[in-house]
């Protein structure tokens, strides 16, 4: 019988220029788009050749409950905002044990937005902060 591969909890942990921001609950958005240039070949009525053109790569999106980790965002993003720099960094998916499922080098991020918590005393929800970077493309490490 084979362990089960699957996690069924995950946790994302980013790190951006050597400097860990911590681990975030959620990761999305990461994906590409290929733009796809046609060329119908003369004499070749069949089919037309679909090239690859620009790769658009998607944002992405964290989100996490205000940490300690927290201020490590803003370190972050006041050190980027005085001299904005694009820099490499990776997402590392890991187990609830912290053992790595998989890891991704992302290239050339850039802050796109934080978006810091709401604190309502009524609500039992926990404050969370989402971190949304650009990129300039991403590979599994």
């Amino acid at each position: 019988m084979t362990d089960n591969i699957f996690a069924t909890s995950v946790f994302f942990r980013l790190a951006i220029g050597g400097n860990d921001l911590g681990a975030f609950h959620t990761c999305s958005g990461m994906g590409a788009e290929v733009e796809i240039e046609t060329y119908a070949e003369g004499g070749n009525n069949g089919f037309t050749h679909n090239l690859p053109g620009r790769v658009t790569w998607s944002n992405i999106t964290l989100t996490r409950p205000v940490t300690a980790d927290t201020a490590k965002i803003g370190r972050w993003l006041d050190e980027t905002l005085k001299r904005v720099e694009p820099k490499d960094g990776e997402i590392v998916a890991l187990k609830p044990d912290l053992t790595r499922i998989i890891s991704w080098q992302v290239f050339g991020i850039v802050p796109v937005r934080w978006q810091g918590p709401s604190f309502d005393p009524s609500s039992s929800q926990a404050a969370v902060e989402t971190l949304e970077i650009a990129h300039e493309g991403l590979r599994p490490s």
